[in-house]
């Protein structure tokens, strides 16, 4: 393993940049009639966000858990909270979620 120096570190920290980090979990009609399709279109809107460079990763979460995905978002907060509130998914109460304003390296990716 390579050994990493103070400066490497402090020339990588000061390229961060703003992100929100959404967390969404099951929401009181998770098991409600129709969720499936409700959730498709979720997909269909996440792909849609990907696309416009809204949504930088997207990861869904099928291990049991009342968690359902994560998600990393190129925008505020408040502008993150904003596009949510139209989520099919969220506005059914299938999901709701939580955002956390957070730091990342641009560039930074999941390994293909």
């Amino acid at each position: 393993m390579d050994t990493i120096t103070d400066e490497q570190m402090r020339t990588r920290m000061a390229a961060t940049k703003q992100y929100t980090v959404l967390t969404l979990k099951a929401g009181p009609n998770r098991q409600m009639d129709g969720a499936d399709q409700i959730i498709w279109e979720h997909g269909r809107r996440n792909f849609q966000l990907r696309a416009d460079g809204l949504l930088a990763i997207v990861c869904p979460v099928r291990d049991g858990s009342d968690v359902s995905g994560f998600g990393i978002f190129t925008l505020g907060v408040d502008e993150t909270i904003e596009l949510m509130k139209d989520d099919p998914a969220v506005k059914a109460g299938i999901f709701v979620c939580e955002v956390h304003a957070a730091r990342g390296f641009p560039g930074d990716a999941l390994p293909s």
